[in-house]
């Protein structure tokens, strides 16, 4: 693999003589794998030659000695190719040629190596290390869900520090009255159920396994949620097209887009539905698109439109990276792993704006109303719809 970057059989030759040189090999296939570009891997290598030779010098003679000598690396790096910095972002930047692909290596090569992560710790990881892993395994909660969780929790740890008051057994209700009061400032109905719901399984767990006396649950208010109780945030479907036709459709990005916009607006679906198509979801002999990521679980069937497949076809044969992920939409930069369904909305409001389609909340949703408003608009029946 080493020689698709290298024009130089030697060059080739001499990263593999070093002592390394198996290590970053592998390395070097893995990036291929994900279509790094020739400058990345060139980039990549030269960082992990020089950490070799760092290492080496200061005792290191196997991969395992390797983890203890990243942090003076990473410094000596910054030392030796930051001159040039003149912000703070021009550092990180140097920061990242030095430690990612070191990092990277190791964590490929080294079972149990993690590194430095920019992922936050779950809230009350200290306080209540059990909770999550009560989410995940006792009431089996999605990865969807439980970020929810984090996101409420977070908030509410963020309050109680604020406050002085992170000893959970000194927690009262008007503690928590003043918790929720504060959160109705920002958040609107749906989130504010969505806080509060999360709010009384903590409190239940808490008293379940002894840290409050008592079930402080009963605290938590109940709002009530109706249906079709708020105005829809559906665009018009002269909007729609006009979104559509802004849409710069010769770019990766925009022949991307431009199938998932179609993908929501045609069969109202969900951003998590979108990200979760298969390569194999699309039966092209048949014309049939299935549909299996359903928020309750099911999959359903659905008719390929001839303006989709097209769509899709244009992405895949020259907008989506060949790749061995089987996901149909992927981000479009190296590593390119599968989409994120917040990717989506985003991608849908920033389109909404250009076009100056003015809706409370630009997102993906505004797609999915807008299909069923242009359903009922054309007189399809609402048990249809609904189905």
């Amino acid at each position: 693999m080493l020689e698709r970057y290298y024009v130089r059989p030697r060059t080739a030759d001499r990263i593999r003589a070093h002592w390394l040189g198996t290590a970053i090999d592998r390395y070097v296939n893995w990036l291929g794998e994900r279509q790094a570009s020739q400058s990345t891997v060139r980039q990549a290598v030269q960082a992990l030659v020089e950490f070799g030779d760092f290492a080496r010098v200061r005792g290191a003679n196997t991969l395992e000695d390797l983890p203890t000598h990243v942090e003076p690396f990473v410094s000596q790096w910054i030392e030796k190719h930051g001159a040039w910095c003149r912000s703070a972002h021009d550092r990180t930047v140097v920061h990242s040629h030095g430690r990612v692909p070191v990092e990277q290596m190791l964590r490929l090569l080294l079972p149990g190596y993690v590194g430095t992560t920019r992922r936050v710790a779950p809230p009350f990881q200290t306080a209540v290390p059990g909770f999550f892993s009560y989410l995940r395994e006792e009431r089996g909660l999605r990865p969807q869900t439980l970020h929810g969780y984090e996101h409420h929790l977070r908030a509410f740890e963020a309050f109680l520090q604020r406050v002085d008051a992170s000893h959970l057994p000194d927690l009262s209700p008007a503690l928590l009255s003043r918790f929720l009061t504060e959160s109705a400032q920002r958040l609107g109905p749906g989130g504010m159920r969505g806080r509060s719901g999360t709010l009384r399984v903590l409190l239940r767990y808490l008293h379940r396994q002894g840290v409050i006396a008592t079930d402080l649950g009963r605290a938590v208010p109940r709002g009530r949620g109706y249906r079709e109780a708020a105005i829809p945030r559906a665009s018009g479907w002269a909007d729609v097209q006009r979104v559509l036709a802004s849409v710069a459709r010769r770019s990766p990005l925009g022949k991307r887009d431009y199938a998932l916009l179609l993908l929501l607006v045609t069969y109202g679906l969900r951003a998590r539905e979108v990200t979760g198509l298969q390569l194999e979801d699309i039966d092209w002999r048949q014309a049939q698109l299935r549909v299996s990521a359903r928020k309750g679980g099911h999959s359903t069937i659905y008719p390929l439109s001839a303006t989709v497949g097209e769509a899709i076809i244009d992405y895949l044969r020259f907008g989506r990276p060949q790749v061995t992920d089987r996901h149909v939409f992927l981000i479009i930069k190296s590593p390119f792993a599968p989409l994120n369904h917040y990717v989506v909305s985003d991608r849908a409001a920033v389109y909404l704006r250009a076009a100056a389609i003015q809706v409370p909340r630009a997102g993906s949703h505004t797609f999915r109303h807008a299909c069923v408003q242009h359903l009922v608009e054309a007189d399809v029946p609402f048990k249809v719809i609904g189905d």
